[in-house]
């Protein structure tokens, strides 16, 4: 791909992610964010980091399908800090606007509420993947380690989709859909794997 592709792609791509939080800024300047701003913007952070960090997973078998799709990668990182940044922006949406800053509310809502519980969990297994996102980190734990590392944003993928579903009223249907695109790429992995295996083992044979 050429430089000038790539750097148009990037510029996209940037203006794509940061798109939802631009809106969400001009409905906060011209009052138009409905009749409970705090919720819309709970559900709109939370809805881009799921859609965000399952596009980034949907990255690598989507390479391996398509071989002449390997210039995605160059993306993937991309994805991941920016569902991380909309993770963050999500917590920080609870912690200021319903917690107010009140640790002890905070932790009273992390025992009984179980939907924090696993929104808290998510964040905190994204956390650990976002500061180690960068090549000196991959140098310093060293491929192996750092690819175990960040196999934690599937268990971070599967905490966000429960969280979802479990701060939605009974019978509402809005988590199905990205659960279903998480469930085709966790399916993915042993099945891209053991075609790899059988490609290569054929290859020798």
């Amino acid at each position: 791909m050429k430089r000038s592709t790539l750097i148009l792609l990037k510029t996209l791509t940037w203006v794509a992610c940061l798109g939802p939080l631009g809106l969400l800024i001009y409905g906060a300047v011209t009052n138009t964010l409905g009749p409970d701003p705090t919720a819309n913007i709970e559900l709109t952070t939370g809805y881009n980091t799921l859609l965000l960090l399952i596009l980034s997973l949907a990255v690598t078998p989507l390479r391996k399908l398509v071989p002449r799709l390997s210039w995605l990668i160059k993306f993937r990182r991309l994805l991941g800090l920016f569902a991380f940044f909309y993770g963050t922006l999500h917590m920080l949406t609870y912690v200021a606007l319903y917690a107010g800053f009140d640790v002890h509310a905070m932790l009273a809502d992390i025992e009984k509420r179980r939907f924090i519980t696993m929104g808290v969990a998510g964040w905190l297994l994204l956390l650990p993947l976002a500061a180690t996102s960068t090549t000196w980190a991959i140098r310093k734990l060293g491929g192996k380690n750092w690819n175990r590392l960040h196999r934690m944003v599937y268990v971070a993928a599967v905490c966000g989709v429960i969280h979802y579903w479990w701060q939605v009223k009974p019978g509402v249907l809005s988590p199905l859909r990205l659960t279903l695109v998480l469930g085709v790429l966790l399916l993915s992995r042993p099945v891209l794997a053991w075609y790899e295996r059988r490609r290569v083992g054929v290859v020798k044979g």
